[in-house]
């Protein structure tokens, strides 16, 4: 009977030292980290504006009836009423139509006319919390880069774990934006941790380039399910449970994974065995910063859709909370196809063609969402949308890989913390000037614009198509200073 318990000890033993050994495993955690951080990343989006509304506005309808009340004059010229009303909604007099005066408007009117000034004027504050996750991890990442050459990967992703459970449990008591800014801004310090080390970690698992790109393409799949289900659970947590269920719900999602990783990966210091290239090495790498550049402007047009699409949406359509997050499911499934699509198909075609398209669709959807009268018509450019940034970051971040192991040492840690800048970058610029654009030129053409910057970008794509290696880049320069020796010395012939 003793030998029992001692039997299936040992058989745990060995089970579980077989998972560890396994790359599907890890693979399967990197999966999971991606996914929680990107529900976390995106579960805020139909949460954020309405709640900052509220804040803001507690008793918004009721201030507004009285205060129309108390500014109604007792005569009925219209200058006067037109006057005073646009002095106190702070508008132009010509956007307010002679017939809607104080007198014969209703309160609905009125009502809506200051929540469209209002909505306008939050959308530059939830821009700049949108963007403050994406700056800090941005800030971070040339850091964690060469920390994983130093530590290895498992420590590094532990504590972006850590980190991002303190940050989902801010914004679940969190109750004023200062607090909530400072969540999403320790969020991207989480981030920074758990992405940098779970690409490089899977970059080393998966040698080969074929079967990384059907790795990376898992491994997104699992960012994307993050994306597709992030807004539309946030969006029906918060009107049908509560703003605090939804990140309780993360927070325990995410202590699992961490005790997961604690069990699997075992994390220890472990120095790599092969010298890492310099961070400013592969900054200068002209190739290296060509692929990086596609991830930023293929997903700068939807960091710029995150909080100015569902303002835009409560603003144009009236749409209520639920609608604002599932108007953003097509682009997450598509991202999600995508992603697993162009993970082996990105190396069987190439994978500069494959971004090019990418870039050209994006493009192209991001043009139709303003035509856009009711959230049905956003089903197709949000899907296309999605497709095609999943086309281009699945190509893109094993292109990084393969493009280290051609050019530089195979370590992994900094040249994806590139790419993460590079992710982060889009989604730095894309949140924090959307307010701003929205304000300024509309955001119609705010979309415009970035649509024709995917355009222009989109052909240098070409020069990815046949990246030279690291030998044939020294023969090349060989060359070039044999050739400028010898001209060198014909001249000096001359001379003499």
């Amino acid at each position: 009977m003793a030998e029992g318990p001692v039997t299936l000890g040992s058989l745990y033993r060995m089970w579980l030292h077989r998972c560890r050994e396994s790359r599907k495993l890890v693979l399967v955690v990197v999966a999971i980290a991606l996914l929680l951080d990107n529900m976390l990343l995106t579960t805020v989006v139909p949460i954020i504006p309405e709640f900052l509304y509220e804040i803001e506005h507690p008793n918004a309808e009721k201030q507004l009836s009285n205060k129309i009340e108390h500014v109604k004059p007792a005569t009925t010229t219209l200058a006067p009423h037109s006057a005073t009303y646009a002095a106190f909604f702070d508008l132009n007099i010509t956007a307010v139509d002679a017939s809607s005066t104080p007198d014969n408007m209703s309160l609905e009117q009125a009502q809506e006319i200051q929540r469209h000034k209002d909505l306008q004027d939050e959308s530059v504050s939830v821009g700049l919390m949108f963007a403050s996750k994406a700056f800090v991890q941005l800030i971070t990442n040339p850091f964690v880069g060469p920390l994983t050459h130093r530590i290895g990967y498992s420590i590094p992703m532990l504590m972006g774990f850590f980190i991002m459970f303190l940050s989902t449990i801010i914004f679940a008591f969190g109750r004023t934006y200062t607090v909530l800014f400072a969540a999403r801004a320790l969020q991207g310090i989480g981030s920074s941790f758990s992405s940098v080390a779970g690409m490089g970690m899977l970059a080393e698992k998966y040698p080969d380039d074929k079967e990384r790109g059907n790795a990376m393409g898992f491994a997104l799949g699992g960012l994307a399910l993050g994306v597709l289900i992030g807004p539309p659970f946030g969006g029906f947590m918060y009107e049908f449970v509560s703003k605090s269920a939804p990140f309780i719900v993360l927070a325990a999602l995410a202590l699992l994974d961490g005790l997961l990783q604690l069990l699997l990966l075992q994390p220890a210091i472990v120095k790599q065995e092969v010298e890492d290239a310099p961070l400013k090495d592969l900054i200068r790498d002209p190739y290296i910063l060509l692929a990086a550049g596609a991830i930023t402007f293929a997903n700068t047009g939807i960091a710029m859709l995150e909080p100015s699409l569902p303002i835009w949406m409560m603003d144009r359509m009236g749409s209520g909370k639920w609608e604002q997050g599932v108007a953003f499911l097509p682009a997450s499934v598509s991202y999600l196809i995508g992603t697993n699509l162009f993970g082996p198909l990105g190396h069987r075609m190439g994978r500069w063609l494959a971004t090019l398209l990418g870039l050209l669709i994006i493009g192209v959807c991001l043009m139709c969402i303003p035509l856009a009268t009711s959230m049905y018509d956003l089903v197709v450019p949000n899907a296309g949308l999605g497709f095609a940034i999943g086309m281009v970051d699945s190509s893109m971040m094993p292109h990084l890989a393969y493009l280290v192991d051609i050019r530089h040492s195979a370590v992994y840690g900094s040249v994806y913390a590139i790419g993460d800048v590079a992710f982060c970058l889009g989604y730095c610029i894309g949140p924090a000037m959307s307010g701003t654009l929205v304000n300024t030129i509309g955001f119609e053409w705010m979309l415009v614009m970035i649509a024709f910057l995917n355009f222009a970008y989109a052909p240098l794509m070409f020069m990815l198509r046949h990246p030279p290696t690291k030998e044939e880049e020294e023969m090349l320069t060989l060359g070039e200073k044999s050739s400028v020796r010898y001209v060198t010395y014909q001249n000096e012939e001359e001379e003499e």
